[in-house]
Formats: C-alpha cells, structure tokens, sequence
C-alpha cells in the first residue's frame, strides 16, 4: 500500500493525492493518448484511451453534450452503433438518443452516477427519436419520457412492442453483462416474451430507469486491469421482477430499527489512493 502511494503521489502530487477523484476526472476534457483499456470495477476504476461517441450518428444523437460524458471504450461505441441500426429498423423510431456513457477518462462523476466509471457502462433513453437533427441547444432542453405507471409497478401507454425488442436485442448481445430497467418493464416482458427466454436473465430491476435503460457491457476480451460484476443469478429472473412489483403494491412493513446500531456512516469521496494505481497513469497521459 505505501508503495502505491508513493507512486500516487510521484505522478499526480501529494495534494492531488488527497483530493476527491471526482473532481480531477471531471477536469479532463479528453481521453488518454493511451491503449484502450478498462480499469477497475464498474463503480470503482477509470478508462484508459476511451474514444468519444460521435455527437450524431446515422441511427444515433448523443444527448445533453454539455456533460462531456460520451466517452467509452471502443466496443462500447461499436456496440452503440449495432444497437441503434437495431433500432432504426423498429417502426417508428429513427435510432437511438443515447445518454450518459463515461467521462473522457471515466471514474467518477462530479454529479449523478456511482457506476459509469469504466467506460463501459450506457444510458439509452426510452423516447423513440423522431428526428436525428437536434442541435447542440435543443439536446440540452427535450426530455425522455417516463415508461412507468403505479411507481414502477407496470409499464404505462407510452410503453411498445418496440421498445421490447430492443431490449431483446441488446440482451442477446453476447457483449452484454446486464441491462437495468424499472420492475413493471421487466414483468411486462416476461409476460410478453415467447420461445427462448434466456435473454431475460440479463433484464434486471431496478429503482428508477424508467427514462432510459441502463445497460452494461462484459469486460472485454484480455482486459486483464478490468472486473466483471458477478453473472445474474440463473433462470430468467421473472419472479424476482414480480416480487419487486408485489412490494411496491403492497410495501413490507418496516424492519424495526436496533436502537443500539451504529450510525451508517456517510458516504464519503474517492480519492486516487482508492482506485486501480493505473488510474493515476491515466490522468497523468496526455
């Protein structure tokens, strides 16, 4: 550990050393002049050579470009680009509105995300583009809109066939770890979905995402610096979606709280000496 620090503190200065990473990955316009790799864990690690989703594609626009988070490693991009021609495909929809990749080097984000640090990790909106032409202006002001109903426990009229199959698609995408959307959405595709289910082991619930979905890619192939979160559990995952939805319906009581536990402690800042030691190369590179 003393060694690690002290090779912390050689390239990016004792100071830096104690500031919060958030702050020094969210000073960085651009990516490393670096090979491309993910390091660290999805909530814990940063990006080396991540290149930057094209702010407008042919089946494509990346939204809110103020943020400078249209950043990833290179199969996350090219996944992007077969996910999108997927969806231009799908009628009424043009592509995709594409959100929050990473930052240019990734790791943590001055605001919003925990995860999103590695590059490999995208957020899809849920409104089906009309139009690929919005100005820089325009991606800052429209919305998404929200699939939910009943807060989460069933997917309202604005929710389609379409937006099902592209959740289909990308999760038979052999890049993909796991896609988060909110509990109704994952119960209305278990309904829905015939023949081989497999791919719904990788739709996960969870609180919010019903604006976009969330999905996550596997580490790629020979990333040695990169950690895969553990697989899904096995089978496909239906009845725990219902149990989400059964507990918004019907909420559990309340645990009766110890009045003899500790305090949770707030949660406090990464600094660099918490994440990968190759992150402070990454900040260091041009």
């Amino acid at each position: 550990m003393f060694a690690t620090l002290v090779a912390i503190a050689g390239l990016i200065g004792p100071v830096a050393a104690e500031t919060p990473a958030k702050q020094l990955f969210g000073a960085k316009a651009v990516g490393s002049q670096q090979r491309p790799a993910p390091l660290g864990s999805y909530a814990k690690g940063c990006v080396a050579g991540a290149v930057q989703l094209p702010e407008t594609g042919p089946t494509w626009q990346a939204m809110r470009l103020s943020r400078n988070r249209n950043w990833g490693h290179p199969e996350t991009v090219d996944f992007i680009r077969d996910l999108s021609t997927f969806a231009a495909r799908q009628p009424g929809w043009k592509g995709l509105y594409i959100g929050d990749i990473s930052q240019p080097r990734g790791g943590p984000m001055l605001s919003g995300h925990r995860s999103h640090q590695i590059g490999l990790d995208i957020d899809i909106w849920m409104r089906p583009p009309d139009r690929l032409n919005l100005s820089r202006a325009q991606r800052e002001k429209v919305s998404s809109i929200s699939m939910r109903r009943a807060k989460g426990a069933f997917v309202n009229s604005d929710w389609t066939r379409q937006h099902h199959e592209i959740l289909k698609a990308a999760a038979s995408d052999k890049r993909v770890a796991r896609i988060f959307v909110f509990p109704g959405a994952k119960v209305q595709m278990c309904k829905d979905a015939k023949g081989d289910r497999r791919w719904l082991r990788k739709i996960r619930p969870w609180w919010g995402h019903h604006y976009h979905f969330h999905v996550r890619l596997n580490c790629p192939s020979g990333a040695r610096g990169c950690v895969d979160q553990n697989p899904p559990p096995r089978g496909d995952g239906c009845a725990d979606a219902q149990k989400w939805v059964d507990d918004i319906l019907n909420p559990p009581p309340p645990k009766p709280r110890d009045p003899n536990a500790p305090k949770p402690k707030p949660r406090r800042d990464y600094t660099m000496k918490d994440l990968p030691r190759q992150c402070a190369a990454v900040l260091q590179s041009d």
